[in-house]
């Protein structure tokens, strides 16, 4: 049997930041997974925070700096052909005092770096699932693949949306389907991005393209799952024209189509954040459609919220962190959720209501500055309880300006 003061289950990107910062801490961390996929073609656009919360585990800027591209800015597009129409909305970072809101990164990269970076402090690396865990009044019992029981004051759960760990700890969900699937991929173009990511709003749902290094962008197409199976078939040369269509030429000619990724669209939330000395992270406590590059940003946050309730605690696990740690988790999280939900729906109905309310606000927000960056600040990370680790240090809260 191995003994730890904080175990984290799951190896990606929440999972081994959480890992790290632990480690930082001093606490004896073991991290249990089998692996990761390093097949994944998704890129992910980490905004400042995320990029401070980096830059405190040290691996930002570091090689990373030169592989990434920074996003310059973020545009929104109505492109659903709907008798009320939206402006196009342009978020400029400046208007919050920063040169770039974050950069763009491949999973394919980031994961590698942040589990070389979690051995380099000492974590150690369990390469087995966790099937089965056992809470009690002062631990947690894990059993893996291999039969292996591992002992933990506490444990982060950072397994996924089927999270073996949440269910031990008696954790129910609400759960949901959205009549969607996300296509993932990446193409080059002849024009420049110029750093803008843009998010086509289309009948089916967003059609986002992200920046790469170069003359290159990553794709999340989100479709009706009859047409994103019609697209995972399409032959490569006919996909680099539909893209050109979608994207109105603006990035030029389209080739170089990457490998592709379908991702049926649900939502998840957990009824509790924390319970039974186990702390959910990322997906095993919420999931949301890829709109306005949500899910991975929050999912970071939860893991320097965790470490940064658990530092110095003699134990872990302790009750008062639990119930400190839902508390502040919820405010972030659920209604973020709540927007993105909404936006999602107002696109897929069809509905004139909606459509018109969607138009209305994304309006409002286009013709009021205040307005915009408080939007911003908000899409950013929330002002006044974001982690201590990824604050700006000596700024002025944005909103104050």
């Amino acid at each position: 049997m191995s003994e730890y003061e904080c175990l984290v289950a799951g190896a990606g990107p929440a999972g081994l930041a959480a890992a790290c910062l632990l480690a930082l801490d001093g606490r004896r961390t073991g991290l249990v997974a089998a692996g990761s996929d390093a097949a994944d073609p998704r890129t992910v656009a980490l905004m400042r925070p995320s990029i401070r919360l980096l830059e405190h585990l040290g691996v930002w800027p570091g090689e990373l700096r030169e592989r990434t591209q920074p996003l310059r800015r973020l545009r929104l597009v109505d492109d659903t052909g709907a008798a009320i129409s939206a402006p196009t909305i342009t978020f400029d970072p400046e208007e919050i005092g920063e040169e770039a809101f974050g950069w763009n990164f491949p999973l394919s990269l980031l994961i590698p770096l942040l589990k070389a970076r979690a051995v380099q402090l000492g974590v150690e690396m369990i390469p087995e699932d966790a099937v089965r865990a056992d809470p009690s009044s002062s631990q947690v019992a894990i059993v893996t693949t291999n039969g292996r029981t591992l002992t933990s004051q506490m444990v982060l759960a950072a397994d996924g949306r089927n999270s073996t760990l949440r269910d031990a700890a008696g954790i129910k969900t609400n759960g949901w389907s959205y009549d969607q699937v996300a296509v993932a991929t990446s193409f080059s173009h002849s024009g420049p991005h110029d750093g803008i990511s843009t998010e086509y709003h289309k009948g089916a749902g967003p059609f986002t393209t992200v920046p790469l290094p170069g003359r290159a962008s990553s794709l999340v197409w989100m479709e009706r799952p009859a047409r994103a199976a019609e697209i995972m078939a399409t032959p490569d040369g006919q996909l680099a024209r539909e893209i050109q269509l979608q994207t109105h030429g603006e990035l030029g000619r389209i080739g170089d189509i990457g490998p592709r990724r379908a991702f049926p669209m649900r939502g998840l939330v957990a009824r509790d954040f924390a319970k039974n000395r186990i702390l959910l992270i990322g997906e095993s406590a919420h999931v949301v459609p890829p709109i306005g590059a949500q899910g991975l940003n929050m999912s970071l946050r939860d893991a320097a919220q965790a470490a940064e309730l658990i530092a110095l605690e003699d134990d872990p696990g302790h009750t008062s962190i639990l119930v400190q740690y839902d508390r502040l988790r919820r405010r972030d999280v659920q209604p973020r959720q709540q927007v993105i939900d909404i936006m999602n729906r107002s696109l897929l109905s069809g509905h004139v209501l909606l459509e018109g309310g969607r138009a209305l606000g994304l309006s409002a927000i286009a013709a009021f500055g205040p307005l915009r960056r408080i939007v911003v600040a908000q899409g950013l990370a929330p002002v006044t309880t974001v982690p201590r680790v990824m604050r700006a240090q000596g700024k002025m809260p944005v909103l104050m300006k």
